[in-house]
């Protein structure tokens, strides 16, 4: 019979991007959307960001990731990697929260897009006013 292997299971969001991260002990694959996480975060930055809760933790290279990401942009899709793997690592090890919390991992960015008002182009954009 086969060992059991526990996986752990995370959701993040940011913006209108949705994010379902899954980690299980291993050799440090990151996968997005079936593809390398390199392939799909091209930025420098972004990569840092996605890979910012293990880095914390000091768990790179020992946890395979497995994520699915919809919605958004890349911006949106990486900040929902970085609270989904966060979350996960915190069900994962409880222990691993305050490294997180620290590292502002653990934080939901609240910033969305503002609506289109009536009246109006835009969310903040006027029509040009004439006094006369």
């Amino acid at each position: 019979m086969a060992e059991e292997v526990q996986i752990f299971y995370g959701t993040g969001r940011r913006k209108e991007a949705v994010a379902r991260v899954w980690i299980q002990p291993g050799t440090g694959k990151y996968t997005i959307n079936r593809k390398d996480a390199n392939e799909v975060i091209t930025r420098v930055a972004y990569q840092q960001l996605i890979y910012g809760p293990l880095k914390d933790t000091g768990l790179e290279g020992t946890v395979d990731v497995k994520a699915f990401t919809k919605g958004g942009g890349i911006t949106g899709q990486a900040g929902a990697l970085r609270l989904g793997l966060a979350r996960a690592l915190v069900t994962m090890n409880e222990e691993n929260r305050k490294a997180l919390r620290v590292g502002g991992h653990l934080t939901r960015d609240p910033r969305m897009k503002e609506r289109k008002k009536y009246g109006q182009p835009g969310a903040r954009k006027r029509y040009q006013f004439s006094k006369r």
